[in-house]
């Protein structure tokens, strides 16, 4: 470990480069050293292996961020090229980062690996709505999407009924089309048969040649409980088929959360805003309130201030991956009436009288600093006045 090289010193690139900047310097070392245009060379694939073991790392957030803190022992796995076997693993990881395959748009395939890579299908995507009670506890839900599926009139082959593939006259069946400079060799996709290989004279027209026609697919969708607005499901295989026999794509649904009448989300905790009526604060209650698990009851102390938040734990939103339930906040809003009956009058006066006569401790520091301020007395008296 301790003869390996700095990765951003291996790409060329300092340590604020962005991704852009870091798979363009890999791009170009991939380019130089790549083994089709080395033949024999050891130290160039020497040096390929190495760009690749530094590309892994640094492409990747998480692994960066450990690299970063710890260096190369945050993120070694024991042995080098960043746990590829051979060269042609790194043609397999990597491939894709040169916008298509690298090894078949310009090396003819990395020795023949890539050749026969096929691509998976292409993913799709279903929206689901739900209220919180379903959030809480999870639920299966029915979702619809479109996929396409083999043309039942063509077989999947494209042609029309009686007529037959044809082989490619560009690229000979091969699907790729090969132009030599030197020692380089410069291998793309037949512009003529899109890499199939085949081309069709007459294309069926049920499917307009493709093989494929779209049909609409209903799934059951099993939401685990806790998700929040914007998570989404994954579901395997779900997809679009590849067009070139590989896996299928996946399905992704996306949950979005309706508004509740009463309770709002904070993370995994439940807030709640409780009305009390002042003459409750003042002297104290036991009040029933709503949670997703039915009525529990709350104390609420004398001399409850609005805005005071009490607690009920795990009555909350449980954790998607734990199941670890967060809390219940209930929030007390203090309610002042806008009517009194003429009794409540007369008691609210009776009860305004005794608050000027029987001032409190802290209520008499606070009227002395008003007065004082009013008096202009804002030196040592008023300080005083205030402790």
């Amino acid at each position: 470990m301790a003869n390996k090289r700095d990765y951003y010193e291996i790409l060329g690139v300092q340590q604020s480069a962005s991704q852009d900047e870091i798979a363009k310097a890999y791009r170009k070392l991939a380019l130089k050293y790549h083994p089709d245009s080395n033949q024999g060379d050891t130290d160039a694939i020497h040096k390929f292996k190495e760009a690749a073991e530094a590309y892994e790392v640094l492409s990747d957030a998480q692994k960066r961020g450990r690299y970063d803190q710890y260096g190369h022992a945050g993120v070694d796995g024991g042995g080098g090229g960043g746990g590829f076997r051979d060269v042609g693993d790194i043609f397999e990881a990597f491939g894709d980062v040169f916008g298509g395959t690298i090894f078949e748009d310009f090396f003819g395939g990395g020795g023949g690996r890539s050749r026969g890579r096929v691509r998976k299908g292409a993913d799709l995507r279903c929206d689901v709505t739900l209220e919180l009670e379903e959030a809480a506890r999870g639920v299966t839900k029915t979702v619809s999407l479109t996929r396409h599926a083999k043309c039942n009139t063509c077989s999947g082959s494209g042609a029309a009924v009686g007529s037959q593939p044809e082989t490619c006259r560009k690229c000979q069946g091969r699907g790729q089309v090969i132009q030599a400079s030197g020692i380089l060799r410069v291998q793309t996709t037949c512009p003529i048969c899109r890499g199939s290989g085949k081309t069709i004279s007459k294309p069926c027209k049920d499917c307009d040649g493709q093989g494929l026609t779209p049909h609409d697919v209903k799934l059951e969708v099993k939401i685990p409980a806790g998700v929040d607005d914007g998570m989404r499901v994954r579901l395997p295989n779900e997809g679009q088929p590849s067009p070139d026999g590989g896996p299928k794509g996946d399905a992704y649904c996306f949950i979005h959360l309706k508004q509740h009448s009463i309770f709002h989300r904070d993370g995994h905790n439940l807030v709640f805003q409780l009305p009390v009526a002042f003459s409750q604060a003042a002297l104290g209650t036991t009040v029933e309130v709503p949670t997703l698990d039915g009525k529990r009851s709350l104390d609420i102390p004398n001399g409850t201030q609005s805005g005071t938040v009490f607690r009920l734990r795990g009555f909350g939103m449980p954790d998607p991956h734990t199941g670890a339930r967060g809390d219940m906040l209930v929030e007390t809003i203090i309610e002042v009436p806008k009517k009194f009956t003429k009794r409540q009058q007369e008691l609210l006066r009776e009860l305004a009288e005794l608050d000027d006569k029987e001032i409190t401790p802290e209520r008499k520091g606070f009227m002395d600093r008003i007065v004082a301020y009013f008096q202009g007395d804002t030196s040592e008296s008023a300080a005083k006045a205030k402790n």
